[in-house]
């Protein structure tokens, strides 16, 4: 398995745009680093994995949340 992924192959494994790729590594959202000499964007494989599980976490606190909600 690969260390870093580039933007293309986030955007895949995410199933999002290049466009909100971008975003987000710019944002500090998904964190990236800018290598060589033309600052080409990488992404470690762990990094997109930390993002994708608190994407989850975020998801249940948000369901938690409105299942509260529901009950008050």
């Amino acid at each position: 398995m690969r260390r870093f992924l580039t933007l293309p192959d986030v955007a895949e494994v995410l199933n999002i745009s290049m466009d909100q790729t971008r975003s987000l590594v710019r944002s500090g959202e998904l964190e990236g680093i800018q290598v060589g000499g033309r600052g080409q964007w990488r992404v470690e494989e762990a990094k997109l994995d930390e993002y994708i599980e608190h994407q989850y976490a975020l998801q249940r606190q948000a369901r938690e949340q409105r299942r509260h909600e529901s009950t008050t």
